[in-house]
């Protein structure tokens, strides 16, 4: 078993329009999977780093971790807005989960969903 230090890991997904459903829905499921892809239980999560772009404003991608179940409230959340770049992926979330794990850093599965398969081919 390799020692525990912290690790990044990245997802992001893409939601069809701007509703707190969608929005909430989309990013249950992408740290759901980010857990799950990688062992992770919640009391190693150091924070978790969310951001939205600026045309998806009907709700705090947070809410949906926080709605997670017990234990969820007390991790460190922060929600943001992602630069507006021109040409970049519309209606895009991002997470970057901080974890305390024994996973090496080629071990670490990053998960990306929907559209946002395209921002990471290398990683998807």
């Amino acid at each position: 078993m390799g020692q525990v230090g912290v690790r990044g890991i990245r997802g992001a997904t893409t939601v069809k329009e701007n509703s707190s459903g969608e929005i909430l829905q989309a990013t249950g499921l992408l740290v759901q999977k980010m857990v799950e892809d990688n062992g992770i239980s919640r009391e190693d999560i150091a924070a978790v780093y969310l951001s939205a772009t600026a045309d998806l404003d009907a709700a705090f991608p947070a809410e949906a971790v926080r709605e997670m179940g017990r234990g969820w409230e007390l991790v460190p959340l922060f929600c943001s807005v992602e630069m507006n770049v021109p040409g970049s992926l519309p209606r895009c979330i991002r997470v970057l989960m901080l974890v305390n794990t024994t996973l090496g850093q080629g071990e670490v599965k990053h998960v990306y969903l929907g559209e946002a398969c395209r921002l990471r081919k290398d990683l998807s």
